[in-house]
């Protein structure tokens, strides 16, 4: 019998675990194979295979039951889940409903989760730039959060790294503030979104580009990304279904694909993972315990190295649940900071205007991206009575009017002379908010999930800084538009939307220097736990104006790779 046991657990041992297969975790799983590393990735929700499980891909407007919208009573059975803007009836399926997965909201918060292999590289809106060094230097000049312990220079290499293998669209702008990448060709801006960029460059000395944004779209694919099994892009804009062409980066269709290639990873789907476990002779963990989503059955894997990348919060409770001797308020948590200092995007206000030029031309065809502003407030010097600043996205099409009156012939006739209004422009804003002590995550002490770990408690909100940044952001637009020409000029706020929409959230086992001040060193291990790494959102020590995925994606393959040097040095 004791043969037995042992033969149990040489089966669940492997080199290397990764807790998550969203887009941190496939590019750890991706990374770690490539060096020969046998990998577990665990997914606590069902399998998604590339193209096969993408139901809904190539289906018509008109084969939808609800013309593509949700339900009611799927809306009043999950008004978080349904609030999330690529949640339609042709996503649904994957997306977590409310029921799924309980937590408590101490504040309000909408936490969008999609649990499945790839997780939510699936639905994601795939702008991907870099930071700049004025975003990892930004909370030692500005005070608001613990210094990075990294820089530009040291991720920049992993930011071409990751781009040339996924696929980033965009243009060189030589920008101080948003570095260049190594891109695809761009989109194309709109006549109206060019009119923008030309007026801004001529009323404010360039110092307020409009570009086109860089999203992590196939516009030429390159020998790379056909060997992935990709195409490229027909930019259909529907990416939320699943793309059966591969045209946009996602876990499915790129990162775990090419890791299976090596024949060195396990993937286990349906695996909620309910904490890490700590050897308390060696220092170090030794493994995770495992609750399959179906049976509740525990088991326990181990492994030299552990990677989580459970996306954010559910990295945070993993963590958080993992409690042992050494380690009883949590892994790695000599501090109390784990759980805390948590922060996100500011999604909450959009601007809106009409052009009266162009009228010779109109909006025809789809296209999967829009404009891009950078930050310009409080970049190279400190400009206002708020920190840090927004960036803010920008894209116009044209107003189209089509008379329903009548019936029969007459209503037919109607239907068919579309008559073309005024050009119409939108901007959405993109604010970095300051990481607090007073926004946490924590577990409860009494409510569990259906898997018996216990519910996660969120404590997360705006504050002054924020709203002094929605007005700026209104101020600042609706005079950029009004000397652009731009007329109806109308700023839209929603003060009860609350965060986690923005599905930006980061922090909780923030990166830094100091072990007193954070818990995780520049690569990305913990402090006292050196064969533990968090590479997803909760690692991030601020959060910038950028869309964070690229800089999840460079950080993990930066990691993964520090790793198995480590491993082959016997450090870990």
């Amino acid at each position: 019998m004791s043969f037995l046991n042992i033969d149990s657990v040489k089966e669940r041992t492997f080199d290397a675990i990764v807790v998550g297969s969203g887009i941190s975790g496939g590019w750890a799983a991706k990374e770690l194979t490539g060096a020969g590393l046998r990998t577990l990735v665990l997914e606590r929700g069902r399998d998604v295979r590339h193209i096969t499980d993408y139901p809904t891909t190539m289906m018509q407007p008109w084969e939808f039951p609800h013309n593509g919208q949700l339900t009611k009573e799927y809306i009043d059975a999950n008004p978080i889940a349904s609030r999330c803007y690529a949640n339609r009836e042709d996503a649904s399926h994957f997306f977590v409903k409310d029921a799924e997965h309980p937590y408590i909201q101490e504040k309000p918060f909408d936490w969008i989760r999609g649990y499945q292999v790839g997780g939510k590289s699936l639905m994601w809106a795939r702008g991907t730039q870099r930071w700049s060094d004025f975003d990892f230097e930004g909370p030692a000049r500005d005070g608001f959060a613990v210094d990075w312990p990294i820089r530009y220079k040291d991720i920049a290499p992993w930011y071409s790294h990751v781009e040339k293998f996924a696929g980033i669209s965009g243009n060189k702008d030589g920008l101080p503030q948003l570095p260049d990448g190594e891109f695809l060709p761009p989109h194309e801006q709109s006549c109206v979104e060019k009119h923008f960029s030309q007026q801004m460059a001529k009323h404010y000395n360039n110092t307020r580009p409009v570009i086109i944004g860089r999203c992590a779209h196939l516009t030429k694919p390159q020998p790379i990304h056909y060997q992935q099994g990709r195409g490229q892009c027909q930019n259909r804009s529907i990416c939320q279904r699943g793309c059966p062409y591969g045209g946009y980066f996602s876990s499915n269709s790129s990162t775990l694909p090419w890791a299976a290639k090596t024949g060195k990873m396990t993937l286990r789907p349906d695996s909620v993972v309910h904490s890490i476990i700590y050897d308390e002779k060696k220092g170090k963990a030794s493994g995770v315990r495992v609750i399959d989503a179906n049976t509740k059955q525990m088991t326990e894997y181990y492994a030299r190295v552990i990677f989580v990348n459970a996306a954010c919060l559910n990295s945070n409770l993993i963590l958080l649940n993992s409690k042992s001797s050494r380690f009883p308020n949590g892994l790695g948590n000599d501090n109390g900071l784990l759980g805390k200092y948590m922060a996100f995007h500011n999604f909450r206000t959009t601007i809106s205007a009409e052009y009266e030029g162009f009228q010779d031309t109109i909006t025809e065809g789809i296209r999967p991206n829009g404009s891009y502003i950078p930050r310009f407030r409080n970049v190279f010097k400190q400009e206002t009575d708020f920190l840090r600043g927004y960036a803010a996205g920008f894209s116009g099409s044209r107003m189209t009017n089509v008379d329903t009156a009548g019936m029969g012939e007459s209503l037919k006739a109607n239907l068919m002379q579309t008559k073309y209004g005024n050009w119409r422009v939108g901007s959405h804003m993109m604010g970095e908010t300051i990481p607090k002590e007073t926004n946490y995550v924590a577990l409860d002490s009494t409510l569990t999930d259906p898997w018996g770990i216990p519910q996660l408690r969120v404590s997360v909100a705006y504050d002054d800084n924020d709203e002094k940044m929605i007005k700026d952001f209104h101020e600042q637009m609706t005079e950029m538009l009004t000397v652009s020409g731009f007329t109806n000029i109308q700023t839209h706020d929603k003060p009860d939307k609350a965060p986690g929409l923005d599905i930006h959230e980061m922090g909780g086992v923030r990166m830094g220097n100091d072990p007193k001040t954070s818990l995780l060193n520049k690569w990305n291990q913990f402090h006292n736990c050196k064969n533990v790494f968090v590479t997803d959102g909760a690692c991030m020590t601020s959060t910038s104006t950028q869309n964070p995925s690229l800089t999840f994606m460079a950080i993990t393959a930066r990691a993964a790779n520090y790793a198995v040097g480590e491993m082959k040095k016997k450090n870990l």
